[in-house]
């Protein structure tokens, strides 16, 4: 039980994916105080002169009516900046990478080859051994005809 666990945390996928949510933590940090620092206060400028910022006083002497839009644009331009970096950062040059030094496919076979490995096929179904089969194709004696004689 303690070998499959062990197995489990040591694929590439888990570390990886522990990997990207250190990364994504660490820079949602980052992208919030940006936005706080930057975003925030460009989003003061459309809003009124009051201290609630961006949004709509749905009844004038009710603070607790205000829809505040800042927030939510804020909370979008943080969520496509973390999204943009991880995927430059992360995803982009792991595909790279991948591609690069990733597993290679194996050669497809030939046309010829694959006729080859019909013609083996059929030989040791109808007549037994390949050897009769290319001794019958030689001789241009239909695999049938041989069969039907054995």
């Amino acid at each position: 039980m303690l070998k499959g666990f062990k197995d489990f945390l040591m694929r590439g996928n888990v570390i990886d994916l522990a990997v990207a949510v250190v990364m994504g933590t660490a820079f949602t940090a980052v992208v919030t105080a940006v936005t706080k620092g930057i975003i925030n206060p460009l989003l003061a400028v459309f809003g009124k002169t009051n201290e609630l910022g961006l949004g709509v006083q749905l009844v004038a002497d009710k603070p607790a009516t205000f829809i505040a839009v800042g927030p939510i644009i804020t909370g979008l331009i943080d969520f496509v900046m973390v999204a943009a970096v991880l995927y430059f950062v992360l995803m982009v040059p792991m595909k790279t990478l991948k591609n690069r030094f990733g597993t290679t496919k194996a050669a497809e076979p030939t046309e010829t080859e694959l006729l080859i490995e019909i013609r083996d096929l059929l030989a040791g179904r109808n007549l037994g051994t390949v050897e009769e089969a290319i001794a019958l194709e030689k001789a241009n004696v239909a695999p049938e005809k041989a069969a039907s004689t054995r």
